[in-house]
């Protein structure tokens, strides 16, 4: 049996590439501009295509159609990068740093690395980059899918014991980020923080990300999944029994996600509370979503 293609290997955006292709504030604007708007400049505020750039002030435009009086804005209006003082030119190396890092680059590290002059500046960039980075248009997944959850976060052994949940000491999900995600094989992953592993819980998110036409839903045995099968061809891997491969039935594309997330939480971001988890997790799913696009870089701007 032949073995299946394996995909070219993508190589992104080196730094000599990035110095050559942004060196002044002004091929920023410029590159900015071109995938903002990539079929003409359009107003953010009305989305009228009369805008009009003004002479006497460098990437701004006048639309008329807003009233009263018109409106001005610029190319960073209604973007991540609006009224701070950082540079334009300063936040695409930031930008460009998270994204070929593949598990992530943490604030204090490009605290360190930019030289700004507070932490804070370095977190908040951070923290809007991977908001952007959010999938909020995504297609339901289709073909062979596979969903698993997982929970993120210390050992509640190791945590103070008025903090561990339970009060058992015990490892579980204990204190605990619950995680749920839908990797399509060979194609792009959803995942998302819930509260819990329930039965409810779960179907939402699987009617959420996975379309109803898939060849083959794939998950582990947990009773929370035990209802799919009235919607979608469900089959499981009894892990329990030392199950992990059986026939097409596996959940290793998912699990392989789940350990560049993990590898990233303890080794780079150490610890990552529950209230930005989810951008966190956006982060590493735009990673891996555009693991094969060479312009990486620009859709990442494109959503900025």
């Amino acid at each position: 049996m032949a073995r299946a293609k394996q995909p070219r290997q993508i190589h992104q955006m080196t730094v000599a590439q990035w110095e050559a292709a942004f060196p002044t504030e002004d091929a920023c604007d410029a590159y900015l501009v071109a995938h903002r708007w990539p079929d003409g400049v359009y107003c953010p505020r009305c989305g009228g295509t009369r805008v009009y750039p003004l002479k006497t002030m460098k990437w701004k435009w006048e639309c008329p159609d807003c009233s009263p009086g018109g409106y001005r804005f610029s190319n960073i209006a209604g973007t991540i990068f609006e009224n701070t003082n950082v540079d334009l030119r300063q936040w695409f190396r930031v930008i460009h740093l998270m994204l070929t890092s593949k598990k992530g680059m943490s604030a204090r590290q490009i605290h360190r690395y930019m030289g700004f002059g507070s932490y804070k500046t370095a977190w908040y960039m951070c923290h809007r980059i991977r908001a952007a980075l959010q999938d909020k248009e995504f297609k339901q997944l289709i073909g062979i899918v596979e969903v698993d959850e997982t929970f993120v976060g210390g050992l509640a052994k190791n945590r103070h014991k008025n903090k561990r949940g339970d009060g058992s000491g015990g490892t579980g999900g204990s204190g605990k980020t619950v995680v749920v995600g839908a990797a399509q094989r060979r194609g792009n992953v959803v995942a998302r923080v819930i509260e819990n592993v329930q039965a409810a819980t779960l179907e939402g998110f699987v009617r959420e990300a996975v379309s109803n036409k898939v060849s083959l839903l794939c998950t582990d045995q947990w009773v929370g999944y035990k209802h799919l099968r009235k919607e979608y061809p469900h089959q499981t891997i009894d892990h329990a029994a030392g199950e992990y491969v059986v026939g097409a039935v596996h959940t290793q594309t998912i699990e392989g996600f789940w350990s560049l997330v993990k590898r990233g939480v303890v080794g780079t971001f150490h610890k990552v509370s529950k209230k930005y988890m989810p951008l966190y997790v956006a982060e590493f799913e735009f990673r891996y979503n555009n693991r094969h696009n060479p312009d990486i870089f620009g859709q990442a701007i494109a959503g900025c």
